[in-house]
């Protein structure tokens, strides 16, 4: 499905730690508490493996899922998923614990736009500014429902679609929560995100 070689994966690893690394610092400021997060792992998948996957680490829950579109250096729609018990608990982070359940679920779509916001652009902008490229989003938008029905709900219907997937481990001082972000690429797409990587390392590796 995709070739990229071990330098190339640790690259986009390295690339990513650093993306959540400023979506982190912005999120600890919201939530007034600590929060890390780290990219440990990524793996290219096609969509129904990517769903299937989410399924597995979620017991079959439905998701929360913000998503935004990017294009530029290369086209991407990139969703942030939780579980959607972990949302509220989320949300309940950024407005503390004072405010009645009710009004925390009414406000759960815009804190949760806003959350999928700045992790997504921190790691898209990190993205840009590491390949000395240029990507546009679009304004978030929320969805509720199943992997499946999530991770379909992008790229058309393209069957060679791949979702690359990066697992997040999300943790605060008293919480710890584990996300998803999944970029669906197709192929033409997919191959740009590769270029980019190799120019990068290339004049990593130039330098050094």
């Amino acid at each position: 499905m995709v070739n990229l070689s071990e330098l190339e994966n640790d690259a986009l690893v390295e690339i990513f730690n650093i993306g959540v690394g400023h979506a982190a610092a912005a999120m600890s400021e919201i939530v007034n508490e600590e929060v890390t997060m780290s990219v440990p792992s990524i793996t290219f998948l096609n969509r129904a493996d990517a769903a299937a996957l989410l399924d597995s680490k979620k017991d079959g829950e439905r998701i929360c899922g913000v998503s935004q579109h990017y294009d530029g250096a290369f086209a991407t729609e990139a969703i942030l998923m939780f579980p959607e018990d972990k949302s509220l608990e989320i949300v309940r982070l950024m407005v503390g614990d004072a405010m009645p359940l009710q009004e925390l679920t009414e406000m759960e779509q815009e804190a949760m736009s806003e959350i999928g916001n700045i992790i997504l652009n921190s790691c898209v902008g990190t993205l840009a500014n590491l390949f000395d490229s240029e990507l546009h989003g679009s304004l978030p938008l929320y969805h509720v429902g199943t992997s499946a029905e999530i991770l379909s709900s992008f790229g058309g219907q393209d069957d060679e679609a791949v979702v690359l997937m990066l697992h997040i481990d999300f943790v605060l001082s008293k919480h710890q929560i584990h996300g998803y972000v999944a970029f669906v690429l197709d192929l033409s797409a997919l191959h740009d995100l590769k270029q980019q990587v190799s120019r990068y390392l290339a004049k990593v590796l130039g330098q050094a």
